[in-house]
């Protein structure tokens, strides 16, 4: 009871905060606008984050180590990618951001969640460092980061890669690509989340902006997902995410769908096998680094707008990087706490979604729904 009354507490001051402001604006439909590129002075640049990185080791007493994949290789444009692990428990979770250079807030959420752990004493921060070792990796893309372009851009041809489509057997144009899923390999996580942006869009049956959409890249209950022996639990950490944060007057939630019909009031769920979390659940072995199939859950999280087509403003940040952190900190709790399994997978069709025609696929075009592409 006294858990939940400071829930509403919190909750009520945290609408005080944000709809006492031109915020409140930015959760009507089609969300805040710029009228053209966000200015992105007030987002952090690759510079910022290596200095916060360094920073937090630095004042963490111990507890964070922050390296680079420079034994990987660098980027195409030459710049090392960091990583930062923190913790001392048997459970691996892997939490990368801003594999797409536009979608610059979840980078600081990420850095935020590991300051958490770096500094907090409280009793649930110190169960998760004791049971878990987290591995941070909040600039997966620095290139497009510096050029603010979902891509990045190959340094022989100029050739534009989308660094979420290249895990494949056939893939790994990007120099990023290999560094990282060498690292992966080596780590063999339990766990993973990937932090995203997305468009704008409405929560099905409202006049509400979607604020905050809960994915998971192989669609559950769809083509390929079964097969991977992960489609109850990656439903069970939606549901219990969503469960967790639908309270919040600031966060708008909805599952992750693309390619509304709105004409027909439908959806198509994403189904693909190139992105990097599904590449991971699905066992990618590529170059032999990952001769035993390791693969674990993943899901991801994606906040409405991004910093190239003007649907980001200067006084929605705050709130739009704070839904992120609270998610990020309630599943990873939940995960290590195994709180999450003990949710009903079914609780994910609770979350408000589009009716759904099919999915939408990297291997098959359009797939309707009933089909079975073949795991």
């Amino acid at each position: 009871m006294v858990k939940r009354l400071m829930k509403v507490a919190t909750a009520a001051l945290i609408l005080v905060l944000v709809f006492s402001s031109a915020a409140y604006a930015a959760l009507q439909p089609g969300g805040p606008s710029t009228n053209g590129n966000t200015n992105i002075n007030s987002t952090l640049s690759y510079t910022e984050v290596v200095k916060i990185l360094e920073e937090i080791e630095s004042s963490s007493k111990g507890k964070v180590e922050v390296s680079t994949l420079d034994q990987y290789g660098k980027s195409e444009q030459g710049r090392s990618i960091y990583v930062a692990k923190v913790g001392t428990g048997p459970q691996k979770i892997w939490i990368q951001a801003q594999i797409h250079g536009n979608e610059k807030l979840v980078t600081e959420a990420a850095l935020q969640l590991l300051k958490t752990y770096a500094k907090s004493g409280d009793k649930d921060v110190e169960t998760v460092l004791k049971e878990a070792t987290l591995y941070f990796i909040p600039m997966y893309n620095p290139d497009g980061a510096e050029m603010n372009i979902r891509h990045t851009k190959l340094a022989e041809s100029g050739k534009l890669i989308d660094l979420n489509r290249d895990w494949t057997l056939n893939g790994f144009e990007a120099v990023e690509s290999e560094v990282v899923y060498a690292y992966w390999a080596a780590v063999k996580p339990d766990f993973a989340i990937d932090l995203h942006h997305q468009g704008l869009k409405q929560v099905y049956g409202t006049n509400e902006s979607t604020s905050f959409s809960l994915g998971i890249s192989l669609a559950p209950d769809g083509p390929t997902l079964p097969g991977t022996g992960y489609n109850d639990i990656t439903k069970q950490m939606m549901a219990y995410v969503y469960d967790d944060l639908k309270d919040y007057g600031f966060t708008h939630i909805d599952r992750y769908q693309v390619w509304i019909d709105r004409e027909k009031g439908t959806a198509y769920d994403i189904d693909i096998k190139g992105g990097v979390v599904s590449a991971m659940m699905m066992g990618l072995n590529y170059k032999n680094l990952n001769p035993e199939n390791h693969s674990h859950p993943a899901v991801f999280f994606e906040t409405k707008g991004n910093s190239t087509d003007g649907s980001l403003g200067q006084k929605s940040n705050g709130y739009l990087t704070k839904q992120n952190y609270l998610a990020l900190k309630s599943l990873v709790h939940g995960f290590v706490t195994g709180e999450v399994e003990e949710v009903n997978p079914e609780d994910w069709y609770n979350i408000p979604y589009y009716p759904l025609a099919g999915y939408m696929t990297d291997y098959n075009g359009i797939v309707p729904v009933g089909s079975d592409s073949g795991y």
